[in-house]
């Protein structure tokens, strides 16, 4: 078992900040942890990574006892923090060293993590000199020094442009095949591209726990349309299928079918029997924006 997590609470005076957590992730694979801003995510990871104790309740990592194995927890993790601390006034290649120095592992490694996380051009200079994205790809260098068999990245894509994005991706995906990867994250877009399952949590309590595929296989689906002029919404729920129609903004609609099948052509003979211009005409892939909206509204 790479992650077990039983009755996991913390408290912090009066606020309880996680209330009985509980899950398993199995090796290998890239779990998706979902939550608004407060909602407790940080704090778990924290916890997973012996940072700090839990107010109850058990976690093992790798086998390793959070408690009382701290060092063989820490050993089998690599950890990339929401605010990635570094010293920005070594070089790259410097501060990669020092950290392998710590880890005590081959500088070869060092050569090896700078070409997976795509640094190759930025390695000879100080670390205050570079992007937040590179500094970014710095910090997940680090976490995977040491060849961790468990990686817990916190926010591991802010800052990062839309081609750094898809080289990151890229490689959390390709981790995933031999290491177990847990993250964090506010982009949608990311949870679907990268990973096997995902996990809400809101106000400290998980609300959700699904694999991608049962996500996706869910029969709804949103179709956008702008039309040239106001239509009444009542016209638009005689569509087939039509579970409810928003006026988003001005002649913007959003149609949520209850169904799988692409119902854009249904929108499309809609606006030519009603005489009406069609000026855009999109499927909105929101189902784990949808769930993460409904399960996380108070």
């Amino acid at each position: 078992m790479a992650i077990e997590v039983i009755d996991i609470n913390k408290v912090y005076g009066t606020q309880k900040v996680l209330n009985h957590i509980n899950f398993k992730i199995n090796k290998p694979g890239v779990v998706g942890f979902l939550g608004p801003n407060g909602a407790g995510k940080s704090t778990l990871m924290k916890i997973l990574t012996t940072y700090i104790e839990p107010t109850k309740g058990k976690a093992t990592v790798n086998g390793h006892d959070i408690y009382t194995e701290k060092v063989q927890v820490q050993k089998s993790v690599g950890y990339l923090p929401e605010h990635n601390p570094l010293y920005l006034e070594m070089y790259v290649k410097e501060y990669l060293a020092f950290n392998a120095g710590i880890y005590n592992v081959s500088p070869t490694r060092i050569n090896e993590v700078i070409a997976l996380t795509g640094l190759a051009s930025e390695a000879h200079k100080k670390i205050e000199q570079l992007s937040k994205g590179y500094r970014q790809r710095v910090g997940l260098a680090v976490a995977l020094l040491h060849n961790p068999e468990v990686l817990i990245l916190d926010e591991p894509t802010t800052g990062l442009d839309p081609n750094q994005l898809v080289d990151i991706r890229n490689l959390i995906k390709t981790l995933g095949k031999e290491k177990t990867v847990f993250l964090s994250t506010h982009i949608m877009q990311e949870v679907e591209a990268m990973c096997d399952r995902v996990i809400i949590i809101n106000k400290g309590t998980i609300v959700a726990d699904k694999s991608l595929k049962e996500l996706q296989n869910q029969k709804e689906q949103i179709v956008v349309v702008e039309f040239d002029y106001r239509v009444e919404d009542a016209f638009l729920v005689n569509l087939p299928k039509v579970k409810k129609v928003t006026n988003t903004h001005d002649f913007v609609y959003e149609i949520t079918f209850n169904t799988s099948e692409d119902m854009r052509s249904h929108v499309f003979d809609f606006a030519h029997d009603n005489q009406l211009k069609i000026l855009q005409l999109n499927q909105k892939s929101t189902r784990l924006e949808t769930l993460f909206w409904e399960l996380t509204q108070d």
